[in-house]
């Protein structure tokens, strides 16, 4: 959890505001969640009706949670790598995924690249629930 505070933190640090680490969240969201879940996160993008089972809408995490948001969860649901599979297994192991564009980093470097864009990407739902 340690390694997740200092990318966050060096993400801010080089983006300048935290307004633009959520703008990040949002952009990588964009690029590898919304071709499923939407654009809104209501589990209505273009490749969800090809999918084998439903999409849920990510919008309703925190309300289906006692109001409060499962940041672990959610974050460990994107990772895919400790067995943790989101919503019936079709999902991509994200952190595998993100880690294949890490070359050159080293693997604390790697590691803290990988988390952080989880972790943009658990920010951003956190801020589209309803």
């Amino acid at each position: 959890m340690c390694l997740n505070k200092v990318a966050v933190a060096a993400m801010v640090v080089c983006l300048g505001t935290a307004a633009s680490a959520d703008d990040l969240g949002k952009q990588e969201y964009m690029n590898n969640c919304a071709s499923c879940h939407g654009e809104s996160g209501m589990g209505q993008g273009p490749l969800a009706e090809l999918m084998t089972v439903d999409v849920p809408s990510l919008t309703t995490l925190a309300a289906n949670n006692d109001g409060k948001f499962p940041m672990l969860d959610v974050i460990q649901a994107i990772d895919g790598r400790q067995g943790t599979r989101g919503h019936g297994y079709p999902m991509p192991v994200w952190g595998d995924r993100f880690t294949a564009h890490t070359s050159g980093t080293g693997p604390y470097g790697s590691e803290a690249i990988v988390r952080g864009r989880i972790l943009s990407i658990a920010y951003f739902l956190e801020s589209i629930q309803e």
